[in-house]
């Protein structure tokens, strides 16, 4: 005999079900269902935590259940961020909750690049996230770039640019997350990640997430952040005694043998003992996150290389042999030439930040101009070079050129092995840059050549022209000349970004660039004077990136190479910022910006990039003596320039140089 159930209990039990909340969002669950990763990855295939078991509580104070209202992020480069964090926040969250959602990128490009090489393949892989979006080619969801909503119109996700304030405005948004965010710079509306805050006013619920390498100390957005949350870092047990530590640099860098990188290990504070990269997967699998300011406002997380499994400690000892200048080579089979094409600059600012997560110390000024110019006078004989003469080494010989109203000042610099340089001369010619006699000067400076100290004659490899003034003049000169020895530059307004990029680009509609103009370019100033002021500061010659001088240069052009100073300010909008300052009012700085100009022509010729094969052979043909004896009985001095210095400032001799080769005395007036 059967028994039915009232229809009160049944009803009940059918709205108790209904009204039952959804269970908790799990990000860390929803990867291990969704992701699964092609073979451009390092790792491919299925996500799985226990290789990252670090992610699993950042994951859980993203969830939407999560109390914490902010989350910070800060880290090395290339250990996942993207694609481990961002992402898959992003798209659990769309996955359980009709979601308002804002990506915010430092620049346009980056927005782009990311829309559709990164989300976009993931949007079009993962079913869950088909079934949401749709997949932007059938027709059933107009799939707009920046604005792409759902398919049941109960959601949209908008990806913006941080230098766009309009984009930033006007629009309410639960989630928030902020990629790159110390790269981000001011705007005239205010501080960008200020009003992506704001978009999230609205809700009592959001979440804002920021994640991003961190750039230069006192400036950088990610550690400010950082710094206030309650700084959790990750601590493992030691596999000999157990005792709980987190893996940091100095403990590493202690344990590094330049003779032996490939062993590369920490060790127990406690018991003593090697770690080694065979123990690191058990213990970083054991490990835990552990909170160390306990004024923190939000969940805060610091994650660096030596955690990530994509890459081994060793990596990390090569990396910072580099940049020590010990060696070139890789030990993970890599060609010189393929580690070159990798690193453009191996800087100690590069691996501060990609490598080791920490923000970079940035020099913010120079030594005193009497001790350095002191320095240079004052040293033996067979130390310094006298003026217009070029080292007897492999170099890249370049120009920097600045235009004033009334005179063009030229910088010749030599940029060789080891990231050491050599001011060769500093020219002042006393005209503009619109005149025929400045220009006939500035041609003859790129007809002559300029002997080693062996003999051998040599001409400039690329001189650089500020066009920042004087545009339409500056462009008229330049275009005489082919791109591959003379470039155009402008000093760029940014604190972050590369050391140099393109001023023109033709850009597709996907993001890829098409063509790039290679003959102007935007320089990074800033981050070039701070690096040089680093390199300035070495007194000893044989040391990596020495700066030397030649003598006789005068006092104002060691006042010019140190006139400015690092300041840091607070913004109406409470942000620090750094800015390059006079050190004296009056100063004058040609020196120190034609100095970032021969170097941006280095870079382009390879001076970054050029391997220990590359050097031997530029150090064969340019180190040697000529093949044969190179007679000086009808080498002339022609008189470029009179300087247009201070009437107490030395003049500045003329530089020797050949003749054109069109004929063989040009006619002149005064010859003898």
């Amino acid at each position: 005999m059967g028994f039915l159930s009232p229809a009160a209990l049944v009803v009940a039990r059918a709205m108790a079900r209904e009204m039952q909340p959804p269970p908790p969002v799990d990000i860390t669950a929803w990867c291990e269902a969704n992701i699964v990763f092609d073979d451009r990855s390092p790792m491919p295939g299925p996500f799985r935590i226990a290789r990252f078991p670090f992610l699993r509580e950042i994951h859980e104070v993203l969830s939407p259940e999560h109390p914490c209202r902010e989350v910070t992020v800060r880290g090395s480069a290339q250990w996942g961020k993207t694609v481990s964090i961002i992402q898959p926040t992003l798209a659990a969250w769309f996955c359980s909750t009709a979601l308002d959602a804002l990506v915010v990128h430092p620049t346009g490009t980056a927005a782009k690049e990311w829309a559709l090489n990164k989300w976009g393949p993931m949007r079009r892989a993962t079913p869950a996230l088909r079934d949401i979006f749709g997949d932007g080619r059938s027709g059933d969801n107009v799939d707009a770039i920046f604005n792409q909503e759902t398919l049941a119109r109960n959601g949209s996700l908008k990806i913006v640019s941080a230098g766009s304030p309009t984009d930033l405005t006007g629009t309410t948004r639960r989630l928030v997350i902020m990629d790159d965010v110390a790269k981000f710079e001011m705007t005239d509306k205010g501080d960008p990640d200020a009003l992506a805050v704001s978009r999230a006013d609205g809700f009592e619920d959001a979440k804002i997430l920021r994640v991003s390498t961190p750039l230069i100390s006192g400036t950088c957005r990610i550690s400010r952040a950082f710094a206030r949350s309650d700084q959790r870092f990750y601590q493992v047990p030691c596999p000999h005694c157990g005792n709980m530590a987190p893996l940091t640099w100095e403990n590493l860098k202690k344990n590094i043998d330049p003779e032996r990188l490939h062993a590369a290990c920490f060790s127990c504070d406690a018991c003593g003992c090697e770690i080694r990269h065979s123990d690191k997967e058990r213990i970083v699998g054991l490990g835990k996150w552990v909170a160390t300011n306990p004024r923190g406002d939000h969940p805060g997380f610091h994650l660096w290389r030596a955690y990530a499994p994509q890459r081994d400690w060793a990596s990390i000892a090569v990396a910072y042999a580099q940049v020590m200048g010990w060696t070139r080579l890789s030990l993970t089979g890599e060609t010189e030439a393929a580690i070159a094409q990798a690193v453009e600059a191996e800087t100690e600012q590069v691996f501060w930040n990609d490598v080791l997560g920490l923000p970079y110390e940035q020099a913010s000024k120079g030594p005193n101009w009497e001790a350095l110019r002191d320095r240079v006078e004052n040293a033996p004989v067979a130390e310094v070079l006298e003026r217009g003469v070029l080292p007897a080494a492999g170099f890249i010989f370049t120009a920097g050129v600045d235009c004033q109203q009334d005179r063009t000042e030229v910088h010749l610099k030599c940029f060789g092995r080891n990231w050491r340089r050599w001011t060769i001369d500093y020219i002042v010619i006393p005209h503009h840059i619109g005149t025929e006699e400045c220009r006939e000067a500035l041609d003859r400076l790129l007809k002559g050549t300029w002997k080693t100290e062996r003999g051998l004659r040599l001409p400039i490899d690329m001189l650089a022209i500020d066009a920042g003034a004087f545009t339409s003049d500056v462009w008229s000169w330049a275009k005489r000349h082919p791109w591959n020895r003379v470039i155009i530059v402008k000093g760029a307004s940014t604190q972050s970004g590369p050391l140099y990029k393109p001023m023109f680009e033709d850009v597709r509609k996907d993001g890829k660039v098409r063509k790039r103009d290679r003959r102007a370019w935007l320089v990074n100033v800033s981050q070039l004077k701070a690096d040089f002021y680093a390199w300035l500061a070495k007194d000893d010659p044989l040391s990596r990136g020495f700066c030397a001088f030649a003598r006789a240069l005068g006092d104002e052009f060691y006042r010019m190479i140190t006139a400015e100073v690092r300041v840091l300010k607070r913004s109406r909008s409470g942000v620090n910022v750094s800015q390059w300052e006079l050190a004296e009012p009056g100063r004058r700085n040609e020196a120190l910006d034609t100095e970032n100009y021969a170097e941006v022509a280095a870079r382009l010729k390879g001076w970054a990039a050029m391997t220990e094969e590359d050097w031997e052979r530029l150090t064969a043909e340019r180190g040697a003596a000529p093949a044969e004896a190179q007679a000086d009985l009808f080498d002339a001095s022609v008189s470029l320039a009179e300087p247009a210095l201070p009437p107490d400032a030395p003049k500045v001799p003329a530089v020797r140089r050949d003749e054109p080769t069109d004929g063989w005395i040009e006619p002149r007036s005064n010859w003898i």
